[in-house]
């Protein structure tokens, strides 16, 4: 008998009010993150990853509206009552924001940031919460801790305070980590730390985790699935070691022939024809085929729904028809 995921979405759809309208802004995202494991999920700037992460703590603008299934350990999050849904955000899932300084209060030290959430959410005594997110600052890379606590956001680099973000998540001890592009603002090499210090501290506390990024190899190189999502709809779902050989949707093919491989120098990228429509863009059909080298007259009638296609789930009526190569020329 297996267990149930510790995440499980299913077809969760958000709408939001938009110019005095509701307006679908995620049609359907389909995730599932086992106790554990690390699951991308991935796209370009407006697909809704970000949303659908947020969702899993209704972290969302007034107004909006969830439809579909969102279970964390079985209990459904959007069914939570205002008590349960603060202890929930506390204890349970903790979330690693994109740019750490619109996230910390910039008058406040950075001590009384990372302090403040164990005693009030916790309990724990001050004393023992000091001590406690003085040895998490320097498990994340920030040797002289002590006199860091006393400082104030803006006298930190990105690199630093982002590192305090991820403290502050791993302070709560929760079993999911939502890391929202957690390295856009910083420099290549500070990228490769940060993402190390999430990948090691994940591992020696065996938490779950969902990555939100644009950057396919990234995702393929510390998640163990990988997720892709266009004009609000996750479209495919595979192991990370399949994702370049064995990716069965043309977007994710696309994405593929438009960015280099490490080592491959003969291989000429290509550029993915047309816009990424957002989701309260997408048509009644296949959002991605005005833009698919493969497109049918279903695809344009008819949405696609997910599908087994070898190694992957692929929202596609036709997956797996075109080689990586030939997405790319046709492109």
């Amino acid at each position: 008998m297996t267990s149930s995921p510790l995440l499980q979405i299913n077809a969760l759809r958000l709408d939001l009010p938009l110019d005095g309208t509701m307006r679908t802004v995620v049609h359907r995202a389909d995730v599932s993150i086992d106790e554990g494991l690390a699951v991308a999920l991935v796209g370009e700037s407006g697909s809704g990853k970000s949303l659908t992460a947020r969702s899993v703590l209704r972290l969302l603008p007034n107004g909006a509206r969830l439809h579909g299934d969102l279970l964390f350990a079985g209990e459904s999050v959007p069914d939570m009552t205002r008590e349960r849904l603060r202890e929930f955000r506390a204890t349970d899932v903790a979330m690693v924001f994109q740019d750490p300084r619109a996230h910390i209060n910039p008058a406040r030290s950075v001590g009384d940031f990372l302090v403040e959430g164990l005693t009030a959410a916790r309990g724990v005594p001050a004393a023992e919460a000091v001590a406690k997110v003085t040895g998490i600052l320097r498990e994340v890379g920030i040797s002289d801790a002590g006199r860091r606590m006393r400082q104030r956001p803006h006298e930190l680099s990105g690199g630093l305070l982002q590192r305090v973000m991820i403290a502050a998540a791993l302070a709560a001890e929760p079993r999911l980590l939502l890391a929202d592009e957690p390295t856009t603002a910083l420099d290549v090499t500070t990228q490769e730390e940060v993402m190390a210090i999430i990948g090691e501290a994940r591992e020696a506390r065996g938490l779950a985790m969902l990555f939100i990024t644009h950057d396919l190899e990234l995702a393929a190189a510390v998640c163990d699935r990988v997720m892709v999502m266009y004009a609000g709809t996750t479209v495919e779902e595979l192991p990370a070691t399949s994702l370049r050989h064995h990716a069965a949707h043309p977007y994710t093919r696309a994405l593929l022939a438009s960015r280099p491989a490490v080592g491959d120098t003969h291989t000429e990228l290509r550029a993915i024809a047309g816009r990424p429509l957002s989701g309260f863009e997408a048509p009644h059909g296949c959002a991605f085929g005005n833009r698919c080298p493969s497109v049918q007259d279903l695809c344009v009638s008819d949405r696609p729904q997910p599908r087994s296609a070898g190694d992957s789930t692929a929202a596609c009526h036709f997956p797996h028809t075109l080689s990586p190569e030939e997405v790319g020329r046709h492109a």
